[in-house]
């Protein structure tokens, strides 16, 4: 996520609505009936329904919302952030129809944006964010990042004052997706195989219960579990990313970009989410196999 001077946020996601349970009645008198509880079964929603609760959720156009498929549970969960009103969660739930049912609303602290500002600071022209991963093709070195950070920059730097330069912009891809690469063009620029001081050794997409790291230039090194796959989230203007890593990791503007690994293995880019580290929260990560096949370059 990169912060810019000043930091886009927003978001909505939506309630599930509850399954009731019947329980049984005790009947008194004389006569003992033993009481009976049933637990009415959780309905299964296929493939297809949540799917089109999905659809319905995106057409609904609710920024600050993000959503995915929980599979163990065949529901939708959609995270909605706090500046997500009641209206809007109903405007899901109603946009959903005959699927509503499939819908689980979870809330989440703060907004839902873009972590945007300023692994280590990079810093464009008027903004900073944070290095992801070095990688190379061939003798070409670069930094792969997030998109919403190399989006309309030009030369990158990697000091405040903007004097050292690392290199261009080669490569940018957001909305939709959320990766982009910067080429290292100064000799004088250092380029390990590392992020936060781990030895990165191969790149490998994300499992729901693995033990991530995050690195940013803002709060540092950070530690969670990734919580769900293939989330789609709505940073709002248009702003919608697909298939993003959801974790439990927290971050804040100007940790954008920064790497996302498990080990020695990279995992992700960071994209944006809500919350904080002090109190924590919920980010979204680009998956960094995507990223890395879209560029033809590698880890090393």
């Amino acid at each position: 996520m990169r912060i810019r001077r000043i930091t886009p946020t927003k978001g909505t996601p939506r309630r599930t609505r509850l399954i009731a349970v019947a329980s049984g009645l005790v009947a008194a008198a004389a006569l003992t009936t033993p009481a009976v509880a049933a637990d009415a079964p959780s309905p299964r929603f296929s493939a297809s329904q949540l799917a089109a609760a999905s659809d319905a959720v995106l057409g609904a156009d609710v920024a600050g919302t993000a959503w995915h498929v929980d599979k163990k549970a065949d529901t939708l969960v959609v995270t909605a952030d706090s500046t997500v009103s009641r209206a809007e969660i109903a405007k899901i739930k109603k946009a959903a129809g005959s699927e509503a049912a499939a819908v689980k609303i979870e809330r989440t602290p703060g907004k839902i944006r873009k972590l945007l500002q300023g692994g280590d600071a990079i810093y464009a022209s008027s903004w900073r964010c944070s290095a992801g991963f070095n990688v190379r093709s061939g003798s070409t070195y670069y930094i792969v990042t997030a998109g919403h950070c190399t989006d309309g920059a030009g030369t990158w730097y990697s000091n405040s004052g903007r004097t050292s330069v690392i290199g261009p912009t080669a490569g940018s891809s957001f909305p939709v997706n959320d990766y982009g690469l910067v080429r290292y063009s100064s000799s004088s620029a250092s380029h390990p195989g590392t992020a936060g001081g781990a030895d990165i050794t191969s790149a490998a997409n994300a499992t729901v219960g693995m033990s991530v790291t995050r690195h940013g230039s803002t709060t540092g090194t950070h530690s969670g579990t990734v919580t769900g796959l293939n989330a789609t989230v709505n940073y709002g203007g248009g702003d919608v990313v697909y298939g993003m890593i959801r974790t439990n990791v927290c971050a804040e503007p100007g940790d954008s970009g920064g790497s996302l690994r498990s080990g020695s293995r990279a995992i992700g880019l960071t994209s944006g989410g809500s919350g904080n580290c002090s109190s924590g929260g919920t980010t979204f990560f680009q998956p960094v196999v995507e990223a890395l096949n879209a560029y033809g370059v590698s880890v090393y």
